[in-house]
């Protein structure tokens, strides 16, 4: 998330109340997790397994909760629960603003394009042309749209990621202050649910197809022509690339990449990444021929036995 003008670590500073370390006009050109940051942003690190990551990574300002040596050319936020200041930064650069109809005027809707009756558009959603968007459907604030996209009833594009810190008072939220991006040609079936990023946004590349009740965790990206069948459920920061098959309840853990034109088999569990061109099958995932192989020998077990026995 880029803010909308720079600013510097000393204003930074002022508004989450903390210490810093560097020049006090440090440039501050926003805030992202550390899988996509970039030169100017914030991010956030609260465990010590973690420091070396976080301060060796792209980003140039790191918020933490003990002062460091800092990396030259980066600059530190001193935080006593960098998680809270976070969310204090997403709150005052993100904040949450409530629609007043129930398609926003600042929405902008392209020529062409159908809204059906009870749909919902939140602030600053941007709709591409010739686009269908049936009924029930909920657009939350700053989802984009391109043209050609089909989405059935009831789906849900821009939902919170599901991110919490365990505090001994209960969960503590993540804000979220991404987007859904929706490029040209996508078909999103019934009621899918598309998590916005916590900073960046959440992708659906061009041409891919989502079947009904499939759901796309935060800043998960999907490349172009994918073929995700229902019940499947994809977690936050995946990225499967192009051309990439996913059938039916197929379940996905974190942070992985499904390479380009893979297949993965009903019901599997992807358990790590895994390289493109192939057939995967089963939990724990394995080529396919290979579990499909194991499978069979196990069913001779039985008989491999009896004739032990036998003997």
């Amino acid at each position: 998330m880029k803010f909308p003008i720079p600013h510097t670590l000393k204003q930074i500073a002022a508004i989450i109340n903390c210490s810093y370390v560097g020049d006090d006009s440090f440039s501050v050109l926003g805030m992202n997790e550390i899988h996509v940051v970039t030169k100017g942003d914030i991010v956030f690190v609260d465990h010590p397994k973690y420091y070396d990551k976080a301060l060796q990574s792209n980003a140039t300002i790191i918020l933490i909760n003990k002062e460091v040596a800092c990396p030259e050319g980066k600059a530190l936020l001193i935080s006593d629960d960098p998680f809270r200041d976070f969310n204090k930064l997403t709150a005052y650069f993100k904040p949450f603003k409530k629609s007043v109809s129930t398609i926003s005027d600042s929405a902008i809707i392209g020529e062409d394009t159908i809204i059906q009756p009870n749909v919902f558009v939140g602030n600053n959603v941007v709709i591409g042309k010739n686009c269908v968007i049936h009924s029930n459907v909920s657009i939350y604030d700053n989802c984009v749209l391109g043209d050609n996209v089909t989405i059935h009833a009831g789906s849900v594009l821009g939902a919170d990621a599901f991110y919490y810190k365990n505090r001994p008072e209960g969960f503590d939220k993540l804000l979220s202050g991404g987007k859904v991006v929706i490029e040209n040609n996508v078909d999103i079936g019934a009621l899918c649910t598309i998590d916005k990023g916590v900073t960046g946004n959440t992708t659906i590349g061009e041409g891919s197809k989502l079947d009904n009740q499939v759901h796309v965790g935060h800043d998960t990206v999907i490349g172009k022509k994918c073929l995700i069948a229902s019940q499947t459920g994809i977690a936050g920061c995946v990225i499967i690339e192009d051309e990439v098959t996913l059938w039916g309840q197929v379940g996905t853990t974190s942070g992985i990449t499904i390479g380009k034109k893979a297949v993965v088999m009903g019901q599997t569990g992807v358990t790590k990444s895994i390289v493109g061109g192939k057939s995967y099958f089963g939990t724990p995932i394995e080529e396919s021929r290979e579990k499909l192989r194991q499978l069979a020998n196990v069913k001779k077990i039985p008989s491999i036995l009896q004739n032990i026995k036998n003997k």
